[in-house]
């Protein structure tokens, strides 16, 4: 059988250095990240500064409080990056922004930053789509050649394989993304959003001692979580629950929140575990490749390097720098676009909430 032939990439080598500045926005995260690609292939992250817009303990973020967040932090943020990375926007080759998908308010205040600068320094503009931003970036931190995706945040829930020039969607969420799971039932309990929800469950999880029954919910190589959302809530109403803890007269058959934040993760994780492993499967990958906000939880990278291990592959994944929203990722995303010759044009600069990973034509891929 003769050898698989290595496609070479359309991407050619830069002649010259190439700085993009990135600017995301599309839900409680306002990011803006410089990025250099180098003559001799190298890239190099000069600066990524990102601000959040953190709300009360039970309350999630409103698009019109977060736009205005936003608004209100664009300046220092990007100047804080400009100065971190020792360049100035006359420097700048072109400036990149989310177009998609994400918050409505959050998205447009950010593309109107960025239609401002793109005026005001005569730079081309680069819509970039949020979910190829996080693979992108992905791939360029951790070296993974070719792996199955499993891009898991907030607003998205995805499993995706690249083909010709696209990221093909293999399963996704039915309803609700796992961050937006997740997210929601620390609301439910009364859990901090500072630093986030979900990392705050991750912590509680560590302390959980009992495994509750909770609804598995894998359809082919789609999930569905509102229902394991409904069923870990509705313990709370449980005469067994104790939401400050065991106390000296109760006997072993308790609930805490510790033990529902446990159950939680563990079910909803081992739902992604499987359908990634489908996916592996049929594509005959050996490489996976976890980005988005949850992509930081250690427990989902321990449950994913278990399966991976067993199939003799690899897992790949980044800390919080580059898992969780940030401007880099778009910046990294749009001058690969830009190398290629693509540019939005100032009345196609729109936002769209909708803008799905494999609408995108991957150009810079062979």
């Amino acid at each position: 059988m003769p050898g698989r032939v290595r496609k070479r990439s359309p991407l050619k080598a830069p002649e010259r250095p190439y700085i993009a500045l990135g600017l995301e926005g599309s839900a409680n995260k306002l990011g803006a990240g410089i990025i250099k690609h180098s003559p001799d292939g190298s890239t190099h992250v000069l600066s990524n500064v990102r601000h959040t817009y953190i709300t009360p303990p039970g309350e999630g973020f409103l698009p019109r409080d977060t736009a205005q967040h936003h608004r209100e932090w664009a300046l220092t943020v990007i100047n804080d990056a400009l100065s971190k990375a020792g360049v100035s926007l006359h420097d700048i080759d072109c400036i990149c922004f989310t177009k998609g998908p994400g918050m409505g308010a959050p998205l447009v205040s950010v593309a109107l930053v960025a239609r401002t600068l793109s005026l005001l320094y005569n730079k081309p503009l680069v819509g970039v789509n949020h979910c190829v931003g996080h693979i992108e970036m992905g791939r360029q931190v951790t070296g993974a050649q070719n792996p199955v995706v499993l891009y898991v945040s907030g607003g998205n829930t995805q499993v995706i394989a690249y083909s010709q020039q696209c990221y093909r969607i293999f399963g996704e969420t039915l309803d609700i993304a796992v961050g937006n799971c997740l997210d929601r039932f620390a609301r439910v309990i009364n859990l901090s959003n500072d630093p986030s929800p979900g990392y705050n469950i991750e912590q509680e999880a560590k302390k959980g001692k009992r495994l509750l029954p909770l609804p598995y919910t894998t359809k082919g190589m789609d999930i569905s979580l509102s229902g394991i959302l409904t069923s870990t809530e509705a313990y709370t109403l449980d005469k067994r629950f104790r939401p400050d803890g065991p106390s000296a007269d109760d006997g072993e058959d308790i609930i805490t929140p510790q033990d529902l934040c446990f159950s939680l993760q563990e079910t909803v994780f081992a739902m992604l575990v499987e359908i990634t492993e489908r996916a592996m499967a049929h594509i005959g990958s050996k490489e996976v490749l976890i980005v988005g906000g949850v992509g930081c939880n250690e427990r989902l990278q321990e449950m994913m390097g278990v399966m991976a291990r067993e199939r003799g592959g690899n897992v790949f994944a980044t800390d919080e720098r580059f898992c969780i929203d940030n401007g880099i990722m778009i910046a990294q995303a749009g001058l690969l676009s830009f190398r290629m010759g693509f540019e939005t044009p100032l009345a196609k600069s729109t936002c769209t909430q909708r803008f799905r990973t494999d609408q995108v034509h991957v150009a810079w891929r062979a």
